[in-house]
C-alpha cells in the first residue's frame, strides 16, 4: 500500500479540542464578564431570582431529614431545659410585675405629656415574623437566609432582630427568601447611642476573636468616655433601625498612646449561632409621612390662582 494513502489522523478516542490553557484563559474572561454585568448592570438579578424560586422546593426537601432530626433531639433533650426555663420565666415575671405597672404608670403619663406638647405620636415599628433557612455558603462573609420575601411584603433593608436584640438587616430580596447580612459580617455597619454617656457612634463588624465574632467602635479618640461595660443601642437617626434596640456591649477598650484613636471592641447583644426564629421590623424610613411641600411654593401657587377682588390690579 503506498504511504501516500495512509490515514494519519488521530483515533477518536485520542482527538482532543483546545488546549487547556486555551480553556482555562477562556473560562475565566466568561466569569470575569459576567462578574462585571452582573455588579454593573444587574445583568444576572433576574436570573438569579428565578433559580431561586426553583431550587427553594429542592432545598426545603433537602433540609426535611436534618430538620426532623434536630427536632428529634431537641425533643428527647430539650424537656427538662424546657421546665427550667418556665421556673426562670416565672420567677421573671414574679420579679417584674412591679416593674411593669410603673412603665405602664410612664407611658400613660408620656402620652399625655406628648399630647399637651402637640408632638406627634412614637412610630410604631410593624413587624413580620420569619424563620432562618440556612446560612450561606460563602466562608468569607456572615449572612443567613430567611423564609420570607418580597411576596410577603418584606422591604429591602429591613432590620432583623430577636429577643435579645439586633441581628442584621435584609440586603438582598428574592420573591419568597430574603438575604439577612449579619452585623457581624465585614462589611456591615450601624449607628449606635451609648445609654450611659449618650454619645452617637458607629460600630462595625468583621472582627474575629478567640471568644467568636465580634464588633468595635471605629474613629473614636482615645480620650473618648467609653468604658467596659457600657450598653449600646441603636440611635434611630439613620431612618432605618427604630431607636433603643439593643446591639452591643462594650468588652474592652484598649488607649494607645502612640495612636489618637482608641480600639473598642463590642460584644454583639443578639448571636446568630442558633437562632431559628426572628423579626423582620419595617424600616422606620417607610413608616415616615410623606414630606410636605415647600410653604413659599405652595402659598405663592394658592395666591395665584385665587380669584382677584373687583377693582384690584393684578
Amino acid at each position: 500500500m503506498p504511504l501516500g494513502t495512509l490515514d494519519r489522523t488521530p483515533p477518536p478516542f485520542f482527538r482532543q479540542g483546545p488546549s487547556a490553557l486555551t480553556k482555562l484563559v477562556f473560562f475565566s474572561a466568561l466569569a470575569l464578564f459576567l462578574m462585571v454585568a452582573d455588579g454593573r448592570f444587574k445583568l444576572i438579578e433576574p436570573l438569579r431570582a428565578g433559580l431561586a424560586v426553583v431550587l427553594l422546593p429542592i432545598q426545603r426537601t433537602l433540609a426535611v431529614p436534618v430538620s426532623l432530626w434536630q427536632s428529634g433531639g431537641d425533643y428527647l433533650g430539650g424537656l427538662d431545659q424546657a421546665l427550667q426555663t418556665a421556673r426562670r420565666a416565672d420567677q421573671r415575671l414574679a420579679a417584674q410585675a412591679d416593674k411593669t405597672a410603673r412603665v405602664d404608670q410612664l407611658r400613660i403619663e408620656n402620652e399625655r405629656l406628648r399630647a399637651l406638647l402637640e408632638l406627634r405620636p412614637a412610630i410604631a415599628s410593624r413587624s413580620l415574623a420569619a424563620e432562618v433557612l440556612y446560612e450561606a455558603a460563602d466562608p468569607f462573609s456572615r449572612k443567613v437566609f430567611v423564609d420570607r420575601g418580597r411576596t410577603q411584603g418584606v422591604a429591602p433593608g429591613a432590620p432583623v432582630i430577636n429577643d435579645a436584640g439586633v441581628l442584621g438587616q435584609v440586603t438582598r430580596l428574592y420573591p419568597l427568601t430574603a438575604e439577612v447580612t449579619l452585623l457581624v459580617d465585614k462589611d456591615a455597619a450601624i449607628p449606635v447611642l451609648n445609654t450611659r454617656t449618650q454619645q452617637r457612634s458607629v460600630a462595625f463588624g468583621g472582627l474575629q476573636l478567640p471568644t467568636g465574632d465580634a464588633m468595635e467602635l471605629r474613629f473614636l479618640p482615645a480620650n473618648a468616655d467609653v468604658k467596659a461595660g457600657d450598653a449600646l443601642v441603636t440611635s434611630g437617626i439613620d431612618g432605618v433601625y427604630p431607636p433603643g434596640l439593643p446591639v452591643a456591649r462594650v468588652a474592652a477598650v484598649e488607649r494607645r498612646a502612640e495612636s489618637g484613636f482608641a480600639r473598642i471592641l463590642l460584644e454583639p447583644a443578639a448571636r446568630a449561632d442558633g437562632v431559628r426564629h426572628v423579626l423582620l421590623v419595617e424600616p422606620v424610613g417607610l413608616q415616615l409621612p410623606p414630606r410636605p411641600a415647600d410653604e413659599p411654593a405652595a402659598a405663592g401657587a394658592a395666591a395665584a390662582s385665587a380669584p382677584t377682588p373687583r377693582g384690584a390690579r393684578r
